[in-house]
């Protein structure tokens, strides 16, 4: 069985051996060498990081076209590192499920009835996924992978402030976010510099996960202050976004990310608290919950419309969206209509219930079966399982070493748990200020891959 999920999960392929003998790399040796004499690529790394700190620092303040043609600076730049680069340097199992993902889309968009439309889908994921390539190397390093981590930290924290600077002084809704009927109508939603609080609300998951591991990855006493009021900052800013998909994100994130910490301790508990450790905290924080829901009006009103069914406005607008689309997969069930949401509105007008236009699926996973039929969906959740995988791999070995940099791989994780959980009900990763931040938590995991650890490991399991 074991050996069963090791198939399965990649854990024993090797990319770095297979590259080793590859004709391409024999073919760009003489690169290789230029590279020595290259005075820019010698630093070429940090150039990277610099792209990357400098994308994140500016996307929420900017226009989608700016931050497309960041992106395409950062593809260029990662081909230029990568034909210049030592064979077998960082190539992990997710990088080649991501490549799978990536040939299975371009597969739907050469046989989608929207070609024209699936292509503009198939550039702009081309565009995420050399990020993600990008970031994936050159976050190998601890000081640059926290330099990046900084950086989006720094910037959330500002989003924030400007969040709850919009609960304090108010701020002009810009689309109809709570049902006309609720008695939450008039309530504030902050969206803050992103315009929409479903989108805020899956920009700052991320943030709120990292910044509570900070608190103990970093080491002075004044960056986990900084790192404290991060996370003062950044989740009541959450909650003040009233996403519900939001708040279930936050709660998944938050069950993940405590027991990976807990996981994590517990090679310091004595046995009592090895046992009870997990348990108390968790049945402690689902009080604090409990507690919030009944005693807090807004948070009991807005959770309690989760359970109206199509009673509530955007419940039964997303019902209505969700059977079209099931209607869409049914129609091409295996590769789908092709990427994008361009596609998505050639296609979806012919199968939508009347007078409930939409731009997405409401549904990462719903998406992604239009998108790419079945076949892309089962290579996305392939996708997911080989990443958790390496994570839980890896955590273990940074356990054992009591390297304060699994911290970083904790927060990772739970903050894709989160995205996951959040994607159930919202399609915000077609917005790249969402969708960059996922690739971010996906090349922090592969980051950390280790090749012949994990063989060692391997072994004594």
């Amino acid at each position: 069985m074991n050996s069963v999920w090791r198939q399965i999960t990649l854990s024993g392929f090797s990319l770095q051996e297979w590259r080793e003998v590859s004709y391409g790399h024999r073919l760009l040796k003489p690169l290789r060498q230029w590279r020595q004499a290259s005075v820019l690529l010698q630093w070429g790394d940090l150039i990277g990081l610099i792209l990357i700190g400098l994308l994140f620092a500016l996307a929420p303040f900017v226009s989608t076209t700016l931050i497309g043609v960041l992106l395409i600076a950062c593809a260029g730049f990662w081909f230029l590192l990568t034909l210049t680069d030592e064979a077998g340097a960082g190539l992990t199992p997710i990088h080649l499920m991501v490549a799978l993902y990536w040939g299975v889309m371009a597969l739907a968009t050469a046989l989608s009835p929207v070609k024209a439309a699936a292509l503009q889908g198939l550039i702009k994921l081309t565009l995420n996924l050399l990020f993600f390539l990008l970031m994936a190397r050159v976050l190998r390093s601890p000081r640059r992978r926290t330099g990046a981590i900084t950086v989006y930290l720094l910037t959330s924290l500002i989003v924030s402030v400007y969040g709850l600077r919009q609960w304090f002084f108010g701020a002009d809704a810009l689309a109809t976010w709570v049902d006309p009927t609720s008695s939450l109508a008039n309530t504030t939603r902050v969206y803050s510099y992103l315009g929409n609080p479903n989108l805020l609300a899956g920009y700052l998951l991320p943030a709120v996960a990292m910044s509570v591991v900070a608190v103990f990855a970093w080491t002075s006493w004044t960056q986990k202050a900084l790192a404290a009021v991060m996370v003062m900052v950044t989740l009541p800013c959450l909650v003040l976004t009233f996403s519900r998909g939001g708040w279930i994100g936050f709660v998944a994130a938050a069950f993940v990310g405590l027991i990976l910490l807990v996981h994590w301790w517990s090679v310091r508990f004595s046995t009592f608290w090895r046992i009870w450790a997990l348990p108390l905290l968790v049945g402690g924080a689902a009080a604090f919950l409990f507690f919030a829901v009944i005693f807090v009006d807004p948070l009991r009103e807005r959770v309690s419309s989760i359970f109206l069914g199509s009673k509530d406005s955007s419940n039964n607008f997303r019902l209505n969206v969700w059977g079209a689309v099931m209607d869409m997969i049914r129609a091409r069930p295996v590769l789908g209509i092709g990427p994008g949401n361009d596609a998505f509105n050639k296609v979806y007008p012919l199968f939508q219930r009347p007078q409930y236009t939409a731009l997405s699926a409401y549904s990462i996973f719903l998406e992604t079966a239009v998108e790419a039929g079945l076949i892309g969906l089962g290579v996305f959740l392939w996708l997911v399982v080989v990443t958790f995988n390496q994570g839980w791999t890896q955590l273990q070995r940074l356990r054992q070493m009591g390297d304060r940099q699994g911290y970083w791989l904790i927060g990772a994780i739970a903050a894709q748990a989160g995205l996951l959980t959040h994607g159930l009900v919202d399609t915000i990763w077609y917005r790249p200020q969402v969708s960059t931040l996922w690739w971010l938590m996906m090349a922090i995991v592969a980051s950390f891959y280790a090749a012949q650890p994990l063989r060692e490991l391997s072994k004594t399991d």
